[in-house]
């Protein structure tokens, strides 16, 4: 049963990741301020939470959009593999086999367990793939032009250090530990309580339904911390040269200083026309899967 749990949200989270990494693309470009000088202060690009950012790929057209898809499914194989399968198992355990049902509270902290783990074991492709989407954006001069994840992954431990592969982990952290509550507890909750009240039968109709809840609310409560995943992961470190951001804490204090508070919620707009599709995707694939190995 655990095997299983880890290899149907697997292809789930891969699908899911794959069909979505375009809105992926937009929703980091929206978020990251690369430098000051980059940007006008009467620019209307990404400067209210809710204004849609103007994307524009560079000169190698659409195949631009997928800038970085190596990372992202190397990202979802690892990471969401991991919280997927560990949250299958975490519910199945804690689920009252009396009333077959599962309080929120114990979703929420299978959620907040699951999305730990799963962030500790792939943040290096979380790294890679937050530099390679937000490369095409840098000036030319600055660009680190990687190949594809592996050598991505390959150049920061060769430049940086193997620590560099962890660089804002504690973020990562946090985010997957809010996303992964946020979005596996409330599809979960919300699919139980349009059964039991009999408003949809157990059908993609209510899968869709759930996803929707599921989607936004993960989008609020992951917007914020996101953004300063973003700009710290992204962040020029030079040698003999002060980092723009000591920490995150430092990040979200300069952030909200130079730009106001509701720059945490910076690209809001791309963020849940990401979060939505993907996590329909994500859960009306895992139905279809479950149902296929039904009998495995």
């Amino acid at each position: 049963m655990g095997l299983k749990g880890f290899v149907e949200g697997g292809v789930a989270s891969v699908i899911a990741g794959a069909s979505t990494h375009p809105l992926d693309l937009i929703k980091l470009h929206c978020q990251h301020f690369l430098t000051d000088h980059l940007r006008s202060p009467t620019s209307t690009a990404c400067w209210t939470p809710f204004h849609w950012c103007p994307y524009h790929p560079n000169p190698r057209g659409a195949a631009a959009l997928f800038s970085g898809i190596s990372a992202t499914l190397l990202r979802q194989t690892l990471y969401s593999t991991t919280r997927m399968g560990l949250y299958d198992v975490l519910k199945h355990k804690w689920t009252d086999p009396d009333t077959n049902s599962m309080p929120l509270v114990s979703k929420i902290g299978a959620g907040l367990i699951s999305g730990a783990v799963g962030a500790a074991v792939g943040n290096p492709a979380d790294v890679a793939m937050v530099r390679m989407q937000a490369d095409g954006r840098l000036p030319i001069e600055n660009r680190r032009n990687y190949k594809s994840v592996v050598d991505a992954l390959s150049q920061m431990s060769k430049q940086e250090g193997v620590a560099s592969l962890w660089r804002g982990s504690s973020l990562t952290v946090n985010r997957a530990m809010i996303v992964t509550a946020s979005q596996l507890a409330s599809y979960d909750q919300a699919k139980e309580m349009i059964l039991e009240k009999g408003l949809l039968s157990d059908g993609i109709g209510t899968h869709v339904a759930a996803s929707f809840v599921a989607g936004f609310v993960a989008s609020v409560a992951s917007n914020p911390i996101d953004v300063i995943k973003t700009r710290v992961m992204n962040m020029k470190v030079e040698p003999g040269v002060e980092p723009p951001y000591k920490g995150a804490l430092d990040c979200a204090v300069k952030t909200v200083k130079a730009e106001g508070p509701m720059a945490l919620y910076k690209g809001f707009i791309p963020t849940i026309s990401r979060q939505g599709p993907f996590t329909v995707v994500l859960f009306v694939t895992l139905e279809q899967v479950r149902k296929l190995l039904k009998d495995f």
